[in-house]
């Protein structure tokens, strides 16, 4: 059975997975922007949930936290061996 790089058995190398929880967290952080915007009163219209943060700026830090999660899955780094 062959074993990643760094010796371990596990399928993702242990940097990817730093990657993995950075996209998650860029995600994470992307939702937070998108949250809020409600008004206390229904009979009160509140323009803030059209503001640029809400539908522009959070769409694509989520966005970005996804490129990041596909590219530390499928990123495949350099070993140490050579020619394998």
């Amino acid at each position: 059975m062959k074993e990643n790089a760094e010796g371990s058995g596990f399928a993702i190398p242990k940097k990817n997975v730093l990657y993995i929880i950075a996209g998650f967290a860029v995600m994470v952080l992307g939702y937070v922007l998108m949250s809020g915007g409600g008004s206390d009163d229904p009979n009160l219209f509140n323009y803030g949930m059209f503001s640029f943060r809400r539908i522009v700026l959070a769409p694509v830090v989520i966005l970005l936290g996804m490129v990041l999660e596909i590219w530390a899955i499928m990123h495949i780094g350099k070993s140490n061996e050579g020619g394998e």
